[in-house]
């Protein structure tokens, strides 16, 4: 009897120190959240012993530790990669193209164009003045340094996203590899350890980050490992069992992203890789409607001037040169060559139908700054609806992740609690060894 004491005693004190180092190892990763809360079951330890011929007897001998039990929930850790990759390729356009459209805006563009037509306006009064001629000059020369800036400053932008795109690549084949490794050493691992529960940490925050940047759709096998196939067109396999493809990007002409996974042309559907595309797909389209705007307003001027006459009366030379927004420049050599007036005009003639006709064209419904202005407020349309949505999308992220923390995070209050009940089970269990102690000093004093 006093031997059994002794056993429920000792195993007692095992089970607390275990569920100690358990409580302890929960409140120092409070904070993390790529860590799930453990626990650890008991049993009876049932014993069974005889004396002399008598007929063995099972009897309770104290506590048998089991095994760790990690919380885990899989529809919640779904639920909660499914909104994170649907915030980030939201995150991710927006911060794109609201860098493109601070470029653009940052540029001067309209306020050039408007700047130009201004001048010209302001000529239109006085068109002999030399000062009149030499400002509306210099306001074509600083409206093409403007077309120049957005285009430098918009594919700046457009860079800058193709080169997070390339750095992230790197990142979720690396992502990939611990994935497939993770899954090796699960199933070597024993159900029930400490050490399986960091490799379930470990599949899970793979699993996360892989889910920033692409749409995945996970499955979970019955030991514990992930098989992840990238959710787009088509849905390609990037991690079996113990074996992850490998992804690479490449950058087409327009900038746009071009993906290929092991093999096998792909393009997202989810992730911020998937809005990294949409937005360099939109910076391309900008690029255009940039190049266009660029080219039309050549057009308009060099034509206006085609069709007038210079001070001197001689027709009029272009004023543009270039072809797009990356090179247009101011070609005409000095202010005087201005066609203010109409072809026929003698040298000197203070007639500006010409002027009005290029101020008109302009100025026109579909002229350069209806253009440059729908452009800019359909960017910003765009813009602010991508915001929108993004706010509403961390409203779900945030709502999901929060259900994870119910599901699988650690609760410093009840861990709290445990550090007392442990406590307790220690004092407790401190005296069952200690009444063991004195009935066998009673037992051993008995004369």
């Amino acid at each position: 009897m006093p031997s059994a004491i002794f056993t429920i005693g000792r195993t007692g004190l095992t089970a607390s120190r275990l569920s100690l180092e358990l409580t302890a190892q929960n409140i120092a990763n409070a904070a993390n959240p790529d860590y799930s809360r453990r626990t650890l079951t008991q049993n009876e330890l049932v014993m069974t012993g005889g004396i002399g011929i008598s007929a063995s007897a099972d009897s309770l001998g104290g506590i048998r530790p089991g095994v760790v039990v990690r919380a885990e929930s899989a529809l919640v850790q779904r639920q909660a990669r499914d909104t994170s990759s649907a915030l980030a390729a939201s995150e991710s356009e927006f911060f794109a193209l609201r860098e493109a459209e601070s470029a653009l805006e940052t540029s001067g563009l309209y306020d050039g164009i408007v700047g130009f037509e201004a001048a010209l306006t302001r000529l239109q009064g006085n068109p002999l003045e030399p000062a009149l001629r030499l400002s509306a000059l210099e306001s074509a020369r600083e409206m093409a340094g403007n077309f120049r800036i957005a285009n430098g400053t918009l594919a700046n932008a457009r860079s800058l996203v193709q080169d997070e795109a390339s750095a992230e690549v790197l990142n979720v084949n690396e992502i990939a590899a611990e994935l497939a490794k993770v899954n090796r050493d699960l199933v070597a691992s024993r159900e029930g350890t400490a050490g399986r529960a960091a490799l379930l940490d470990s599949r899970d925050k793979a699993l996360r980050g892989l889910a920033e940047q692409f749409g995945i759709a996970t499955t979970i096998n019955p030991d514990g490992t992930a098989d992840v196939t990238l959710t787009g067109t088509p849905p390609v396999a990037l991690v079996t069992g113990g074996s992850a493809a490998s992804v690479s990007v490449s950058f087409a002409a327009d900038g746009s992203l071009a993906f290929d996974v092991g093999g096998t042309a792909f393009v997202p559907a989810g992730g911020a890789m998937a809005g990294r595309a949409a937005a360099l797909t939109d910076m391309g389209g900008l690029q255009g409607q940039l190049d266009s705007l660029a080219a039309s307003l050549v057009s308009i001027a060099n034509g206006a001037q085609a069709a007038g006459v210079d001070e001197a009366g001689n027709p009029g030379q272009p004023l543009f040169s270039g072809t797009g927004a990356a090179d247009i420049d101011v070609a005409l050599a000095a202010a005087n060559g201005l066609a203010t007036a109409p072809a026929g005009a003698p040298a000197g003639s203070r007639d500006t139908g010409n002027l009005a006709a290029l101020l008109a064209a302009l100025g026109g419904d579909s002229g350069p700054a209806a253009q440059a202005d729908g452009m800019l407020l359909g960017l910003s349309a765009h813009v602010s609806a991508l915001d929108t949505r993004r706010e509403g999308l961390s409203v779900v992220a945030a709502s999901a992740e929060a259900e994870l923390l119910r599901e699988t995070g650690v609760d410093l209050d009840t861990e709290a609690a445990n550090l007392v009940r442990l406590q307790q089970a220690f004092d407790a269990n401190s005296r069952v060894i200690q009444v063991a102690t004195e009935l066998f000093d009673t037992l051993l004093g008995l004369r």
